[in-house]
């Protein structure tokens, strides 16, 4: 008992550390960008010693790739949330790309993850993080409507490409100023073009 009380402050300093760190790394990142960042500044920005941030964090590669991943959990979180309601799998899917673009339009989200994580990741490491997250989601929406027969039986690893590839665009375009209800109105159209044509009536 005396072990666990004495480890729960040790937990307690260690996800306050790396929760400063890391708030005080996305900060300078949005302002500077990642190579333009040092890691004096964020431990000063964090107010701890460098000796912490190595602590918990092999690099400040390492420290933005947990970010990026931190930031893409919050998008899916908000679109599982969106999702939960009594909806038919195709509505579920639309609720789902509007909480996508919704969560995606927090300050500095699209930046960090569809223009530096590419960039300081790579690729193939992004799409492993989406894999676990947001791409997750979006099989499991698309999967669910194909089922219920509310989507034409396309080829499913090419339509979450496209769609992914949509998604990611319609962020990109609000971030670059577009309205983002003609951009949600746009989405949802072409999924409606995607459902699967009603039967002839007999």
């Amino acid at each position: 008992m005396q072990q666990s009380n004495a480890s729960r402050p040790n937990k307690v300093r260690t996800e306050t550390t790396k929760a400063a760190l890391k708030a005080a790394a996305r900060e300078l990142f949005l302002e500077r960008g990642f190579n333009d960042t040092g890691t004096p500044e964020i431990v000063k920005r964090a107010n701890v010693t460098r000796g912490a941030l190595y602590h918990h964090f092999a690099d400040k590669k390492a420290l933005f790739e947990e970010i990026i991943e931190d930031e893409c959990a919050a998008v899916t979180a908000q679109i599982d949330k969106r999702s939960m309601d009594e909806l038919t799998a195709l509505d579920a899917l639309k609720q789902g790309a509007d909480a996508f673009i919704e969560a995606m339009a927090s300050e500095g989200r699209t930046k960090l993850i569809l223009i530096e994580a590419p960039n300081i990741l790579g690729r193939d490491k992004l799409l492993d993080i989406e894999e676990r997250h947001t791409r997750r989601s979006l099989k499991v929406g698309v999967s669910e409507a194909m089922k219920a027969g509310q989507l034409m039986p396309l080829p499913f690893d090419a339509l979450i490409e496209i769609l992914s590839s949509i998604f990611d665009s319609a962020a990109l375009n609000i971030e670059a100023g577009m309205p983002p209800d003609d951009i949600t109105r746009l989405v949802h159209g072409i999924i409606d073009g995607l459902t699967k044509p009603a039967s002839p009536a007999s």
